[in-house]
């Protein structure tokens, strides 16, 4: 009979553990898809910024460190009317975000606000329910069972975590519409609320207990010094930078897609993984010397303020360098938890204080407080100086190499400064950009030039030496670019009526004939001055201009029609124009605001990704004609190589010989769908 109990007790106990494993994957799971899906969702509203994805980690962040709290007071003042309550107000509030728009009006105006409000509003409670789970869980597992911290569930959540960013980019997103994905993770959450309610019930009387149930298996371990507590904080902290300065560098070049976010998440969470699972195998030597490396390799290609990297180097250099930072971060810090089972929840609420901490300072604090971009130099420095920290009671020659560290990244944030401010005579930094104005005084004879930079990013040169130069549109805009043809075949010798998206420069006024008319939406509240004040091209054009601020879709759907010859696409956030302005819904509202030979060029200047085929294809659906229109301008030094793809229902438009000479149809994409505001794919687009 004995022997029976025991094995009942097996079973039993095996079962449990199964439940558990169980409860802690899938929220970990849902927590991470949920992350994608809900930031997509809030990229129209906020004009496809790739700093959307950034204040999305730093609202994910905090959500973490509240579901962390909430576990903590939750492990020790057990209710299990408290528990089924949130878990019942969770399951609610997930099916009014399946029933409701995510999105808000005016979020433009106020984008940081726009997305906290969104998202506490819909996946909020959510998110603290799973975000919650794991170290709970760890905790009702130890007063069930051994009365230890069973520390391999969080890597096993983090496993969870990998999985779902796996296959968002690679299944969900290109196979489901965002209503779709919706949809099944609503019943994914109704799965895991079914197992948490049951593993509650089956485990109330173990969990019920007081705090001191756990304290009586773990008297004898000491408790955890006041310096380890702080390191739980700063050492996630910074690797929590790392994240979001690596991820911002990286979709700020090429775009806001959840592809070129969830690379940057993957790796941060693989390291969590290892250090939670294999800190002990980890070759810390190694690590060491790779770390230093790949921080000197990147602090010096930094200090070139304007080159540009290839797309694969810039993204594998900076993962590899997120990599060994992150995982010196985390192994360190795992390396400092308690002994003591008591002190978990608290070890888990410090460690995701610190991710809240280092994620604000990225994406709220820095754009507040400096007018360059410092954010992968200061991040940099921050890790020599942790680095310094968790060494300094090591060996000397540890010491004195993140001492030399260290310095050595102090002295490139004031060279990286150094390097931005060179030649920059207007600066300034907000949510959706970091703008320079560069004057150069020697590379045109006789004339100084002015570019307007966002990152590595040229959005418009002006010449300003002779009256014909400075009249003359460069850079993308030339004369025999698409947009420049779509303007000169447009309407004959009649006065024109031309918007455009996107204000840059200001350059495409440089076409305005006396007479013309020319409106300009643009989301961005700092380039309107810069565009006015820096560049002549605006007030010193013989149009009649306009400058309407806000995002241009919300504004397009609220004016009355404005009759275009032309709209110009031109709206690049990163290096790509944002996915919802080139849908079927922004198409129609485009052409409500044509006349009907009117023509749109939109311009997909990139060397990473080729929208040609998904703009051919909205224009199919919609019974339009699409070309192609590349160009390598010599017209003028300033002229660069440009695409453009005209879209028109003229039938007669691509007839005319020099347009047929230049334009030409795009090829198809095997297997690509028509880009909805419900559906889009960029991954299929992308030039690796």
């Amino acid at each position: 009979m004995v022997g029976v109990a025991i094995l009942e007790t097996r079973g039993y106990m095996t079962h449990l553990r199964f439940l558990f494993a169980s409860v802690v994957f899938l929220a970990s799971f849902l927590l991470f898809l949920v992350e994608p899906i809900a930031a997509r969702q809030l990229l129209p509203t906020l004009g496809g910024s790739a700093t959307v994805w950034i204040t999305c980690l730093v609202f994910f962040q905090s959500a973490l460190l509240f579901g962390y709290i909430y576990a903590h007071w939750l492990a020790r003042r057990p209710s299990f009317i408290v528990y089924l309550s949130l878990l019942l107000l969770a399951v609610t509030a997930t099916i009014l975000w399946v029933l409701r728009s995510l999105l808000m009006e005016n979020g433009a105006a106020h984008p940081i606000l726009t997305v906290f409000s969104a998202l506490s509003l819909s996946i909020g409670l959510p998110f603290l329910v799973l975000s919650s789970t794991s170290p709970l869980l760890q905790v009702w597992w130890a007063r069930v069972g051994t009365g230890k911290i069973p520390y391999r569930l969080y890597a096993l959540s983090n496993v969870g975590s990998l999985l779902a960013l796996a296959l968002y980019p690679s299944v969900i997103e290109p196979r489901f519409t965002l209503h779709a994905q919706r949809m099944a993770w609503c019943c994914g959450f109704a799965v895991f609320a079914i197992l948490s309610t049951l593993l509650a019930v089956k485990t109330r009387s173990n969990t019920a207990g007081p705090p001191q149930d756990i304290d009586d298996n773990d008297l004898s371990a000491p408790p955890s010094p006041r310096t380890h507590k702080l390191l739980w904080v700063l050492l996630p902290m910074g690797a929590a930078m790392q994240l979001c300065a690596v991820t911002s560098y990286i979709t700020a070049n090429l775009a806001a897609i959840p592809l070129l976010w969830i690379l940057p998440l993957a790796v941060y969470l693989l390291t969590v993984i290892l250090a939670f699972q294999f800190r002990v195998l980890l070759p810390w030597g190694i690590i060491a010397r790779f770390m230093v490396v790949m921080l000197a390799a990147l602090a010096y290609s930094l200090t070139k303020a304007n080159s540009v990297w290839p797309l694969w180097l810039s993204i594998l250099f900076f993962l590899v360098e997120l990599f060994f930072a992150c995982i010196f971060c985390h192994s360190a810090a795992t390396g400092l938890r308690p002994q003591r089972a008591s002190e978990a929840t608290l070890f888990y609420l410090l460690f995701a204080a610190g991710g809240a901490l280092g994620s604000f300072l990225i994406g709220i604090a820095s754009p507040l407080v400096f007018t360059f971009n410092l954010d992968l130099p200061i991040t940099f420095l921050v890790t020599a100086l942790l680095a310094l920290a968790v060494n300094w009671r090591g060996p000397w020659n540890q010491r004195l190499l993140w001492f030399v560290a260290s310095t050595a990244m102090l002295v490139l944030v004031f060279m990286v400064r150094h390097a931005y401010k060179h030649d920059t005579i207007v600066a300034v930094r907000n949510f959706y950009a970091s703008l320079r104005v560069t004057q150069d005084l020697f590379s045109y004879p006789g004339a100084t030039v002015r570019t307007l930079m966002n990152g590595s990013i040229r959005h418009g040169t002006q010449i300003f030496g002779s009256n014909e130069l400075r009249h003359t549109p460069t850079t993308y805009y030339s004369i025999d670019s698409g947009v420049g043809l779509a303007i000169r075949f447009c309407c004959g010798g009649r006065i024109r009526n031309i918007g455009v998206i996107g204000l840059g420069a200001g350059t495409l006024a440089a076409y305005g004939r006396p007479g013309d008319h020319i409106r300009f939406y643009e989301i961005n509240p700092a380039v309107t001055p810069i565009a006015q004040n820096t560049f002549t091209y605006i007030r010193e054009s013989a149009a009649q201009i306009q400058i309407v601020e806000g995002d241009a879709r919300t504004s397009l759907a609220r004016e009355s029609p404005q009759h275009f010859d032309v709209l110009v696409v031109d709206a690049f956030s990163g290096d790509a124009i944002p996915i919802h302005l080139l849908t079927t819904e922004a198409l129609v509202l485009y052409r409500r605001h044509l006349t009907p030979r009117g023509i749109l060029a939109f311009h997909i200047s990139n060397r990473h990704v080729d929208l040609a085929p998904a703009i051919a294809l909205v224009a199919a659906s919609a019974g339009m004609q699409a070309r192609r229109v590349s160009t390598d301008s010599t017209w003028q030094p300033d002229d660069y190589t440009s695409t453009w793809m005209l879209v028109t229902a003229d039938p007669d438009l691509f007839t005319q010989p020099e347009l047929s000479a230049v334009a030409r149809l795009p090829e198809p994409k095997p297997g690509l769908k028509v880009w909805t505001d419900d559906y889009s794919a960029l991954l299929p687009l992308i030039r690796w």
